[in-house]
């Protein structure tokens, strides 16, 4: 087995990677945006890598990775899904894995008080590899912190160029890091990433999908072919701003993506369906009857009569965002919007209820992928063979 070095270009989807004692963080945001926000949330989902992927050819018919899970857990809620990686080898997935040990953090959500405890971690092994020279992309869990020690392979490996094909980047909530997703190529950006065979660089950050400056100047400076942002959803059920604030945030969010990508086609995506919020402000909780149970829901708390004084509903933003690409789009030929009832609407509730009232489970992220790729990417869709 051979030790192959971790360099920056071995590793695709990702913005960073701090090394630590543990071995190398990865980071979808840069060190100065994080340095910008200390707030507890977007640090831990920003360090967890969706769409990030090691991606190498090799004849090897072995790979192993050493990697450090961290795992967070919250007292008196069902233990949260362990990460998986997903070996995909010449596009197709081949096998997955997750790692055993690591660091587990539970967390006291009345007292805050926190207990961590950590048991070796064992490598992880993929075998039986095709012979020949193939593409490999093994993809990093998109729900837990990992941090990288270690790639081995019973062959030598050499990096996949970034080049040729459309770099899209794509910023959103935990729906679009991917929330109840099975592992991470099965997120619905990295379905349609997939089927649209497009290069992806996501930046759903669950939580934090809250229009920050720092996340829009770093969309600013990375290279990009098509870029999308799905705006809505938490900054209701965090309850974040009133409309006043709202519209002029999302303009200034977007004049300064233009001020890097001036002519880069932009699409603006409305939230899903989410009936707790369409029509009934945040903030948004936990359903402490449902909690009894053993079972994780959300409900929204705020008094529909208030959305007269600016609070922020689904259905509100759905009418602002169409209302600003709209009065954008003459001076600003390639900004596009889609609702994204298109993706998940209401009639698709029946078949395909939300398990937890807010987060698509993983056969619905499978078909809003496959709505997305069709919608966004075929050749007649909104972004179709503009990258």
């Amino acid at each position: 087995m051979l030790t192959i070095p971790l360099t920056a270009d071995l590793i695709h989807g990702l913005l960073d990677l701090e090394p630590t004692d543990q071995g190398l963080q990865p980071h979808r945001l840069p060190t100065w945006a994080r340095g910008q926000c200390p707030d507890p949330q977007l640090a831990m989902v920003e360090a967890q890598p969706a769409g990030g992927r090691l991606s190498f050819h090799t004849a090897a018919t072995i790979v192993e990775l050493d990697a450090w899970p961290m795992r967070r857990n919250f007292a008196g809620l069902p233990p949260r899904p362990v990460g998986v990686f997903d070996l995909v080898v010449d596009g197709a997935l081949f096998a997955q894995a997750s790692v055993r040990g690591g660091e587990l953090t539970t967390v006291d959500m009345v007292t805050g008080q926190t207990r961590s405890e950590s048991v070796p971690a064992e490598p992880i092994r993929f075998d039986g590899l095709p012979e020949g020279i193939k593409r490999i992309d093994l993809w990093l869990p998109h729900n837990e912190t990992t941090r990288l020690r270690a790639l081995r392979a019973n062959a030598p490996v050499t990096a996949v160029a970034r080049e040729g094909r459309m770099q899209w980047l794509h910023y959103g909530s935990s729906i679009s890091q991917g929330s109840n997703a099975a592992s991470p190529t099965g997120t619905w950006p990295a379905v349609a990433a997939s089927l649209a065979d497009v290069d992806l660089v996501n930046l759903g950050l669950g939580g934090s999908a809250l229009l920050d400056p720092f996340v829009a100047r770093t969309i600013r400076d990375r290279p990009a072919d098509a870029i999308s942002l799905k705006i809505g959803i938490n900054l209701v059920n965090m309850d974040a701003m009133r409309m006043r604030a709202f519209a002029p945030a999302v303009h200034g969010f977007i004049d300064t993506i233009r001020d890097g990508h001036p002519a880069t086609p932009l699409l603006i995506v409305s939230p899903i369906a989410c009936p707790i919020h369409e029509d009934t402000p945040g903030p948004g909780a936990f359903d402490i009857d449902a909690l009894r149970r053993g079972e994780v829901r959300f409900r929204a708390t705020g008094d529909p009569a208030e959305r007269a004084a600016g609070k922020l509903t689904l259905n509100a933003i759905r009418g602002e965002l169409r209302a600003i690409v709209d009065r954008r789009a003459a001076a600003d030929p390639n900004l596009f919007y889609l609702d994204g009832r298109r993706l998940y609407g209401e009639a698709d509730g029946a078949s395909l209820p939300l398990p937890d009232d807010l987060h698509p489970d993983a056969a619905t992220h499978r078909v809003m992928g496959q709505r997305f790729a069709q919608i966004v990417f075929a050749d007649d869709g909104l972004l179709g063979g503009r990258g």
